[in-house]
């Protein structure tokens, strides 16, 4: 058993500010679609991984993931994706745990007969490519 130093209190006060649902990109994206006519749920708990974005009559869910906490491609996001100095063990099995949880996820919304499609942060930078790559996935809206 290795010695894992104690975590700080202003790491604590950093990681428990972080949150899970409601992100910045989730509702930057969220506002896009539904200004485009789209209309969906948000955070299905009856959907294994809880998706973010829900379009239960197109059978399709949007996941808004972290590039950092659900490592991205490292050369597309160097700067959001450095793992912390301190405790480098820890980190890298949680951010694995991470990966493997979200590709169970999407392989248990696929046996339902979901369709999934993840979009980074990163990408959001570049929104309208964006929308336009998930007006193709969804199809129109309804009207």
């Amino acid at each position: 058993m290795t010695f894992e130093p104690p975590v700080t209190p202003s790491r604590r006060r950093n990681m428990q500010a972080i949150r899970a649902k409601d992100t910045l990109p989730e509702k930057r994206l969220r506002s896009a679609l539904h200004r485009l006519g789209y209309r969906f749920r948000l955070h299905v708990r009856d959907l294994p991984g809880t998706p973010d974005i829900v379009f239960p009559a197109k059978r399709a869910a949007i996941d808004v993931r972290g590039c950092f906490w659900h490592q991205h491609d490292a050369a597309l996001c160097s700067k959001r994706n450095k793992t912390p100095a301190s405790r480098r063990e820890w980190w890298a099995e949680k951010l694995a745990s991470n990966v493997a949880r979200d590709a169970r996820n999407e392989g248990a919304l696929s046996s339902r007969g979901w369709r999934v499609a993840v979009v980074w942060e990163c990408e959001l930078r570049d929104l309208p490519t964006v929308i336009n790559r998930l007006v193709e996935f969804l199809g129109p809206p309804r009207t």
